[in-house]
């Protein structure tokens, strides 16, 4: 396919599958490369052509080209250190290489068929390895694990040195088999975990009638990662609700920390008549935009519950649907993901992420490092998995208020 790319987009963890033709216009050496000097051309060319900052973080591009093909590249390894080195110089830890292994441990998470211990994980802005939230049902839901919680160690290595893809794979592995983790977590010190890895539910969708203790049917859809299956199993949740009754909803993305930008899209379509959903900025600051088209699944009046671990996917949808009085928002301020990653597949197999757009929500808000608010603050309080909810789920609890007392408003017929 030649120069052919599988291109994932991505905000956050989440990922758009398209395809990318070409690199562009690239003048050939007078002296033949060899193949290790070839994917470093490679990476160079697509940074070059795709990075969000066109600066390269103040530095002269060509030139770090130029010193990087004038090293000894003897072999794939020695090769991949020279790329990882080479883009650290962009001082941007969601652009980034990964090896061949790294790659495809990343497409299967995109599928949302993971074997391991079902953690979300992600860098803060002191570079240390911080917990989004872990997935539903997941052993480290089970083991108690939260958002925002700081792993330490993993199987006694420290972590302050490792990068995401090299974190994410030390915990992954086979069904059955136990990992350690060493976690911090405030106001609460470093505490040691063991976990044994497990397949994690593909099914991303909980649904439930529920009813107020007013009698009205509520349709309680919660949606735990926006994996390929999101779309569809939320639209035959939505569906299946109608045609019992439901007269309202509630969206609990809680510790959703996202997935398939696409399925982020699919979903905000179904409750929307018409609006933007999200614009796209590129580094020559050109917007691109997905629009709802109609018509809705349900004009029923919705409320959507976030928290500090809902990010990403989460965060586009949440801030579509407020921003267009579709929805209101109970809970607390979102995670702050707004850049978009696309990953590209390499000619040796491995593959490249590249931070190459950021998102705005429809009022052309830019929540990178700030979150959404939502429309009415509730504390998180800690609760079981079994608990939420119900009568015990306090942010549960006030989104039922709201559409009680009819404060929500329907989406328009």
């Amino acid at each position: 396919m030649g120069f052919m790319h599988k291109q994932f987009f991505r905000a956050g963890l989440t990922l758009l599958l398209a395809f990318w033709l070409g690199f562009g216009s690239f003048c050939p050496p007078a002296v033949a490369l060899s193949e290790e000097q070839k994917l470093v051309t490679e990476v160079w060319r697509i940074v070059n052509r795709t990075y969000l900052d066109e600066t390269f973080n103040h530095q002269n591009w060509s030139n770090v080209r130029q010193k990087v093909l004038a090293q000894p590249l003897k072999d794939n390894q020695t090769t991949y250190k020279v790329i990882q080195g080479m883009l650290s110089s962009l001082d941007d830890p969601f652009t980034r290489f990964l090896d061949p292994e790294q790659y495809r441990s990343l497409q299967v998470n995109t599928s949302g068929e993971l074997t391991g211990v079902g953690l979300q994980i992600a860098l803060d802005q002191q570079g240390k390895l911080e917990v989004v939230a872990p997935i539903a049902g997941s052993p480290a839901e089970k083991a108690g694990i939260r958002a925002r919680d700081r792993i330490i160690k993993i199987e006694g290595v420290s972590t302050e040195k490792l990068s995401l893809d090299e974190a994410a794979t030390k915990m992954r592995g086979p069904i059955g088999s136990v990992v350690t983790l060493v976690i911090d977590r405030d106001l609460e010190g470093e505490k040691e975990i063991q976990l044994v890895r497990d397949r994690i539910a593909l099914n991303p969708v909980i649904a439930q009638l529920h009813y107020s203790p007013q009698k009205m049917p509520i349709g309680y859809l919660r949606l735990t990662q926006f994996n390929a299956n999101a779309a569809m199993e939320l639209a035959h949740a939505i569906s299946s609700l109608e045609k019992k009754g439901a007269a309202a909803y509630i969206l609990d993305l809680r510790n959703n920390p996202g997935g398939l930008l696409q399925a982020g899209i699919e979903i905000a379509r179904m409750w929307l008549a018409k609006g933007t959903i999200v614009y796209t900025v590129n580094r020559q600051g050109i917007q691109g935009s997905f629009e709802a088209f109609g018509p809705p699944l349900t004009n029923d009046p919705l409320v959507i519950l976030v928290n500090q671990g809902s990010a990403s996917a989460s965060e586009i949808l949440a801030g579509a649907l407020q921003d267009n009085h579709r929805a209101q928002l109970v809970g607390e301020t979102t995670f702050g993901k707004g850049l978009i990653q696309s990953l590209f597949e390499l000619s040796d197999g491995s593959g490249l992420a590249v931070t190459i757009a950021k998102y705005e929500t429809p009022n052309h808000r830019d929540i990178n490092k700030l979150g959404i608010q939502p429309d009415k603050v509730v504390p998180t309080t800690a609760i079981t998995r079994d608990q939420i909810g119900t009568e015990a789920d306090v942010q549960y609890q006030a989104a039922v208020e709201l559409l009680t007392k009819g404060k929500v408003v329907a989406g328009a017929a």
